[in-house]
């Protein structure tokens, strides 16, 4: 916190208590610093993976007693920048990474940042010049959230901490609205609350203490690394060349992420990209390696007989866990506290449950998130090039229009056709292929708020001219990762003191992946063609030919079964005209066409539910 009421100083107990709300995250250690006036305060609450001594233990200060640090997350190259350090690695007390990270910055200021691969949000108070430095990581794997009015400037990791320091304070951002109903999170820098934004990722940002006011803070934010600035003329077309190169990232990055003073193991769904991880991971490692499967007794959402296939092949140390759909179903009441905003991605709930069973034996995990964005994954990518044909546009209104007379399958797809503006196409895409809520329909649903989509489908323009996939795969790795994906890891994970890595976001993969021909991304009907060459180096290919499944819930099911009691209390006239931000006779229709067999509407009615059901929790009037 900084604070610059004259009237007030920071209380310890204040942020004592906000810090304690961390405690998932950190249940190892605490820390604090105040500086002499008590108006900066910095708090810390810390899981051990290096260093697991109490030197190690945050704040931290400089050797030269100058600069103190509350840090989040790993930088796996600190061995690397060690030797970057002009006269301190003698001296240096801990083997932490965290000591470098700060000397480093010692030495050479916001250079630096450049340079740290890994998953990283910080802070560095400069108790000389009275400035304090956030950064937070190239891909926005760790969480980083800013507060600022005309006194106070707040930042923390989870959006509770702001909360509670600034309890009664804070009122709804309705502008963020129309997003939430459109993608099913809120994209960065929005939250759901007026006041407090997401920091963004691969920035940073330097505050005078002395000067007057926070209000200019967002002009201060300034960018270290940006990925289109990254894309080079000529695409890599050599199949070869390009192998071998992924090959050797993919070694260092997995090999980087593996450093550990405690217990790691992967998480292995059986797809693709778990199972290259986990590929690679035994092939660096001295030790067996440990992963973990989920299977809920499901049959159609079960690939863990695919898990235990690649880890019997792969000689890992294999824990396949067996839960019933009603031990999945109980973990529901903590999806609105563990992720602070409203957030509709129900496949939390199996990442929950893993993470919840992994934590029993390791302290970290490796995730295989990433490839789907950055090697072509998805459908989204095929209806990206689909609906840039030129029969496309004058076709699709007649396209869309039959849909609606065809079965549910059909009736989906018709919706991809049925968008208002082309220079909104890049949402719409990902909306329509998650089942959310296009344009037109949030004319028609909401009661006042005016919303506009251009901001998040534009972006700085790369040198070389991006097809409509590669436009896509940037989308979403700027906002389904940072914004989704990456928030669905991070809070599960923590809620139960597990740390997840990342390797394929290792930085130097990205930069690469946006540098390489989309024919080798997306082959015939080959998706992530590449990636998949070099995981058919050490798992058989034929394990692999089978339809992608995805790490997911029978939410469809639930909302009518076991969890339509969700969909009776949060879609009712009562709760809706008490929020007053929905047409309650609009959400009568979807949820009349939804028991009526129009399946593919579960997903707008669950952002409705999840929507209403954060409003109820958190007693807020929108």
């Amino acid at each position: 916190i900084i604070r610059k009421i004259k009237s007030l100083c920071i209380r310890p107990f204040e942020l004592k208590k906000a810090t304690n709300l961390l405690q998932h995250r950190g249940p190892d250690a605490e820390g604090f610093y105040f500086s002499d006036d008590e108006k900066v305060g910095l708090g810390h609450r810390r899981l051990s993976i290096l260093d697991l001594s109490t030197s190690a233990n945050q704040p931290m200060f400089s050797s030269n007693g100058r600069y103190v640090i509350s840090y989040n997350g790993e930088v796996y190259n600190f061995q690397e920048l060690k030797r970057q350090l002009n006269d301190k690695r003698a001296s240096l007390k801990t083997t932490s990474d965290t000591e470098v990270i700060l000397e480093l910055f010692a030495e050479q200021g916001t250079s630096c940042f450049k340079n740290f691969n890994g998953m990283f949000a910080l802070a560095i108070y400069d108790l000389q010049e009275k400035v304090l430095t956030l950064c937070r990581d190239h891909a926005g794997i760790k969480p980083l959230f800013i507060y600022h009015d005309e006194n106070d400037f707040i930042f923390s990791s989870e959006l509770k901490v702001i909360k509670a320091i600034k309890e009664n304070q804070l009122s709804i951002n309705k502008s963020a609205i129309p997003y939430f109903l459109h993608l099913g999170f809120i994209p960065h820098p929005l939250t759901i609350y007026n006041n407090i934004e997401k920091f963004p990722a691969a920035h940073y940002l330097q505050i005078k203490i002395n000067t007057t006011g926070f209000t200019d803070i967002n002009s201060a934010i300034t960018p270290f690394w940006n990925i289109e600035l990254q894309i080079e003329k000529n695409s890599i077309t050599d199949e070869t060349a390009a192998k071998k190169v992924l090959n050797n990232l993919l070694f260092d990055s997995v090999e980087k992420q593996l450093i550990s003073d405690v217990p790691i193991g992967t998480f292995l769904s059986g797809g693709v990209d778990s199972s290259l991880v986990t590929a690679i991971a035994g092939k660096v490692s001295n030790q067996k390696i440990n992963s973990f499967s989920i299977a809920i007794d499901d049959g159609r959402f079960n690939e863990s007989k695919y898990a235990t296939q690649v880890a019997t092949y792969l000689h890992t140390h294999h824990r396949e866990f067996i839960v019933k759909e009603k031990e999945v179903l109980e973990l529901i009441d903590t999806l609105i506290p563990a992720y602070d905003e409203p957030f509709a991605d129900s496949s939390a709930l199996p990442t929950m449950m893993v993470s919840r069973l992994a934590k029993k034996h390791v302290t970290v995990a490796l995730s295989g998130d990433g490839g789907d964005e950055l090697f072509m994954g998805y459908g989204m990518y095929v209806w990206a090039k689909r609906l840039a044909e030129k029969w496309v546009s004058p076709a699709r209104q007649v396209l869309s229009a039959a849909s609606k007379l065809m079965n549910d399958k059909y009736r989906r797809a018709g919706n991809l056709f049925d968008y208002s503006h082309k220079k909104n196409i890049k949402s719409h895409i990902f909306s329509q292929e998650q089942y959310f809520f296009k344009g037109k329909e949030l004319d028609e649903i909401l009661i006042n708020e005016k919303f506009d989509f251009e901001k998040i489908n534009s972006g700085r323009s790369a040198v070389r001219k991006l097809k409509e996939e590669e436009q896509q795969s940037l989308w979403d790795f700027n906002y389904y990762l940072p914004d989704d994906l990456l928030v669905k890891v991070d809070r599960a994970s923590m809620h139960y003191s597990l740390e997840t890595r990342v390797p394929l976001l290792d930085y130097r993969v990205v930069e690469f992946a946006f540098n390489l021909d989309s024919k080798l991304k997306m082959n015939g009907k080959t998706m992530k063609y590449l990636l998949k060459e070099v995981l058919y180096d050490y798992v058989p290919r034929q394990v692999f030919e089978r339809p992608k499944q995805g790490f997911s819930i029978p939410l469809n099911k639930w909302l009518k079964t076991d969890l339509s009691y969700l969909l009776e209390k949060y879609t009712s006239r009562e709760i809706i005209e008490r929020h007053n931000l929905l047409h309650y006779p609009i959400v009568k229709k979807i949820k009349k066409q939804y028991i009526a067999g129009y399946d593919y509407l579960f997903n707008r009615l669950w952002v409705i539910i999840i929507l209403h059901w954060w409003l109820e929790e958190n007693n807020i009037q929108a």
